[in-house]
């Protein structure tokens, strides 16, 4: 879900004779450090300058574990460690890695039934019939459906517990704070890290830390007492594997992130936590998602409650049910090149060779299938799947198809209880 808000080198045509390394990010291909550029317009058109980097309460752990840093949302990030991206994706599906995510935005909303309606008004979720401690993926949106933010909301006693993303979050804050008319308290906390727990190990080595959370179901979580600190844990994650979040005082993050390594996890960078969440046919706010997209073209109907669809009421709600009756313009597929040729964000999509019907919005080399791998939007006349398409790369014209989503099968775990 994470966006990046910086200094990036893209792959447009004519960037192939920049100078100097460049690293694949969650999002974006970046120049070395020295050959970053200043802070780009972001997408709303809003102009931001970073005049300090941030660094998590977990710099220093992984200083010490040899990671790679890039920039990203403002904050000093690793992008990967010493053993690389390709073996940190394979560690997290067969294993257990540590992902420091601390820069997305942890946001409680206080409030009782009187927050609920007023939350429902914003997001498309049925919040009076969620219950406590359970986990929804939503929308931030405007009047038109373009999306603000993609989001994880969670009832909890106190009111609400919203995940922004990292670039993201101070104008979600405010946009929701005027929708809410400033009548309750809101806290977009800067006191608590965040970690996340991912593979299928995950719950095995938590447990050992903090007994219990074997127990909790994909998608819902609970406050636990740990050593006179309080964690709040969900059973969720963004790479297609079962795994914990992990929302924790910064003063307590290194040492508890240590004792996950103790058991046997280990740290795993942004680079990786981008192949796995492709994999997984999720999408990445800044590629698949943005103001200028919806939930219908981004094929995440799945995600409005059925009850909203039916009786609508909240920001969006009327493009929305225009475009579940009309249909739409494009829509996101899975698209798998032929060959080896990897197609990175903005390459062209043609169905002959003079007709462009899409763009790719994230392409990456997938470890889990030995293969490459992207997401895109097409004209929803050509988003059948099998359908022969053909990418455009540094000026020739390569064969792909159009696929199912995800490319790797998620192994969430539900029905525990």
């Amino acid at each position: 879900r994470d966006q990046f808000n910086w200094r990036r080198r893209s792959n447009h045509p004519g960037n192939s004779q920049a100078k100097g390394p460049y690293i694949l990010t969650l999002e974006r291909e970046l120049f070395s450090p020295k050959e970053q550029i200043s802070q780009a317009k972001r997408q709303r058109g809003l102009m931001r300058v970073n005049m300090e980097t941030k660094k998590t309460s977990l710099n220093n752990l992984h200083q010490r574990n040899q990671a790679k840093f890039v920039e990203f949302a403002g904050y000093e990030m690793p992008i990967q460690y010493s053993k690389g991206i390709i073996e940190e994706h394979k560690f997290t599906r067969k294993h257990s890695g540590i992902f420091d995510v601390s820069h997305m935005g942890q946001l409680f909303i206080y409030g009782g039934e009187k927050l609920t309606i007023e939350l429902e008004k914003i997001f498309p979720l049925d919040l009076k019939n969620l219950k406590q401690n359970s986990s929804k993926y939503s929308f931030l949106m405007n009047e038109e459906a373009g999306i603000y933010d993609d989001l994880i909301i969670t009832k909890i006693e106190e009111g609400y517990l919203i995940i922004l993303n990292a670039a993201c979050k101070e104008n979600d804050f405010q946009i929701l704070s005027k929708l809410l008319g400033g009548n309750f308290k809101m806290i977009l906390e800067n006191e608590r890290a965040l970690v996340a727990l991912q593979g299928p190990r995950s719950v095995e080595i938590l447990n050992s830390v903090l007994n219990g959370v074997e127990k909790l179901n994909f998608m819902t979580g609970k406050w636990i007492d740990f050593k006179n600190q309080r964690l709040f844990v969900t059973r969720s994650g963004y790479t297609g594997e079962d795994g914990f979040e992990i929302s924790i005082l910064n003063n307590f993050a290194e040492e508890f992130t240590q004792k996950l390594i103790d058991k046997g996890a280990q740290l795993v960078g942004l680079g990786a936590r981008d192949t796995l969440r492709l994999e997984a046919g999720l999408c990445l706010y800044g590629h698949e998602l943005d103001i200028n997209k919806t939930p219908v073209e981004a094929n995440l109907k799945w995600a409005i409650s059925k009850e909203r669809l039916s009786n609508g009421g909240f920001v969006g709600s009327e493009k929305i049910m225009n475009q579940i009756q009309g249909g739409t313009s494009q829509i996101r597929v899975g698209i798998k090149p032929e060959g080896r040729l990897i197609a990175r964000e903005k390459t062209k999509i043609f169905k002959e060779t003079d007709k462009q019907i899409g763009e790719i919005t994230s392409g990456t080399f997938g470890p889990s299938i030995n293969g490459p791998i992207a997401m895109g939007y097409v004209d929803k006349e050509f988003s059948k799947i099998d359908t022969k398409i053909l990418l455009e790369v540094r000026g020739k014209k390569y064969p792909a198809n159009i696929c199912e989503l995800p490319f790797y099968k998620k192994n969430y775990v539900k029905g525990v209880n």
